[in-house]
């Protein structure tokens, strides 16, 4: 059951502006436990991590059970920064500590923004006794966190989730940031996704990298991953009910509200991706295994060719079998099977136009092809043989707007 008016229990959150940004902009976000809170995050696995995913990995190595806040920043990346970029990571988690008088090493913190700034960190600091005041656990507060941890992004990204789990009601709701630098093995995107459930850490870690799987590592945008990607959860246990343990069915039912949040988060990423006009769904299937149908959906949603050829609305679907075949994916070419479907919308569904069959074309007409591939939504279905192997990503197109954002983003 999804709800749009539901915070789970025992949290706060806010936005400020502290100057990181200009123009007054909201750049502080925080998300705030009453209690202490189970903790569970994925990072990017990009080499150049950033100072806030380094200081988070380190916390995470010794706290998992009392964590009670996440402080967010916009604008600045803090990363490739140094030790003085570590220093003041560390810093901005001892901001939040002291005006909210909790233990050392129980704040998370997390960065986004130009990379190769050191962080204006006494603009944080100073903006403690505001972020303080504006706390509050509505869906105001919840709104304006949501809009401080913007980038590029033209909307904020949130989701809300209620599941019952024994006699509890359990809610879930989840916010992120990313429009560029979006790929799988994470983006270019933060999420902190809060919940009142009562988790043991061995779950919370096992649902968050379960969740995180199919959504946020089966999304692309431009084929860039960043070095500040991050995606937490919290559970302060405020809902009652069972402790939800792995391998049990109340972990089963708890994952499954996760999923879910998560990939509306991870959909709503590409449907902001940077200049991006169509939303592609793309789903490859009969290949040995998962992994494999991975690798061929992620050479897809990753080709620039592709991606151009969406953005015209041109019908050039051999850049598609193309880049299928240079994915190292194993399969027959003799055996593709390829389907374009133009929607679903409300007000236009167009259905699956079979354009391939068994390797080569069928007799389809070229306007009913291009017109499914002009539309806002299209859905791309690729079978590759007989096998289990099957899965979903979802991307974008490529348009002039992309390249405008990104050539002039620090200026």
């Amino acid at each position: 059951m999804t709800l749009h008016h539901a915070l789970p229990r025992g949290f706060g959150y806010a936005g400020v502006a502290c100057g990181v940004k200009p123009d007054n902009q909201l750049d502080l976000a925080l998300i705030f436990s009453e209690t202490p809170a189970v903790a569970a995050a994925v990072f990017t696995q990009n080499r150049y991590a950033a100072a806030p995913v380094q200081y988070d990995r380190i916390l995470l190595e010794t706290n998992t059970t009392s964590v009670h806040a996440v402080i967010i920043n916009s604008g600045n990346a803090n990363a490739v920064t140094g030790p003085k970029g570590l220093a003041n990571a560390r810093r901005m988690a001892e901001a939040v500590e002291r005006a909210f008088g909790l233990a050392p090493w129980s704040a998370l913190v997390m960065s986004t923004g130009v990379i190769g700034v050191q962080l204006p960190i006494e603009r944080i600091e100073a903006a403690m006794p505001a972020l303080f005041g504006a706390l509050q656990p509505t869906m105001q507060g919840f709104g304006a966190a949501a809009r401080a941890i913007m980038t590029t992004d033209t909307r904020p990204k949130t989701a809300f989730e209620q599941v019952e789990i024994g006699e509890a009601t359990v809610t879930l709701v989840g916010l992120c940031k990313g429009a560029g630098m979006i790929h799988p093995n994470m983006a270019t995107m933060l999420s902190v996704i809060t919940t009142d459930a009562r988790l043991t850490p061995d779950a919370a870690r096992a649902a968050l990298s379960q969740a995180t799987d199919v959504s946020f590592n089966r999304i692309s945008v431009d084929g860039d991953t960043s070095t500040n990607d991050t995606v937490t959860l919290l559970a302060n246990g405020l809902a009652g009910g069972p402790i939800i343990e792995a391998g049990t069915p109340e972990f089963d039912a708890f994952l499954q509200a996760l999923t879910r949040v998560s990939i509306r988060l991870a959909q709503a990423i590409v449907r902001d991706g940077e200049g991006a006009t169509k939303f592609v769904t793309l789903r490859v299937s009969g290949l040995s295994d998962d992994e494999d149908a991975h690798r061929a959906a992620n050479a897809i949603a990753t080709s620039p060719l592709v991606k151009t050829a969406i953005y015209g609305g041109d019908a050039n679907w051999g850049r598609i079998l193309a880049a299928a075949g240079y994915s190292g994916a194993a399969f027959d070419p003799n055996a593709a099977e390829l389907w374009i479907t133009g929607g679903p919308r409300e007000d236009v569904y167009l259905p699956p136009l079979h354009l391939v069959s068994r390797g080569a074309p069928l007799a389809y007409d070229e306007a009913a092809a291009a017109e499914r591939f002009a539309q806002p939504e299209l859905l791309i279905e690729l079978k590759l043989g007989d096998g289990p192997g099957q899965t979903t990503m979802w991307t974008c197109d490529l348009s002039h707007e992309y390249v405008t954002i990104n050539g002039e983003y620090r200026t």
